[in-house]
């Protein structure tokens, strides 16, 4: 079961990645899950580069949460890359759920960027 569970998501991810590409302008905001941490990143397809990351790894957001893997986890990631890319003059982005079913975490971080200024 779980083997059919990666495949699908596989399958949805690569379907994705055929339509979604960043650019410099307006960069892939990509998410990645563990049990454990929530993670994200801005990346321009063109050059290949991350333009920004943010993670519940980080020292200065693990000191604001409790646990790293929750809905309150993933609110205070996506503000953090929200903040980091209005930095580098980013407003808008595209979004690369990759795969993942957009509920929960993914949904509660995309929510997040949103409301701190991001356009997607």
């Amino acid at each position: 079961m779980a083997n059919d569970l990666k495949a699908r998501r596989q399958k949805t991810k690569t379907r994705i990645r055929g339509r979604v590409s960043g650019t410099p302008e307006r960069p892939r905001l990509t998410i990645t899950k563990s049990l454990k941490r929530i993670y994200v990143q801005a990346v321009d397809d063109t050059k290949g580069v991350t333009l920004a990351s943010a993670s519940s790894l980080e020292k200065d957001l693990r000191a604001k949460l409790k646990n790293g893997a929750n809905i309150e986890a993933a609110k205070v990631v996506g503000a953090s890359i929200a903040a980091r890319l209005k930095e580098q003059g980013i407003t808008a982005v595209v979004f690369d759920r990759n795969g993942y079913v957009y509920h929960g975490r993914v949904k509660a971080l995309a929510d997040s960027a949103r409301e701190a200024g991001l356009q997607f």
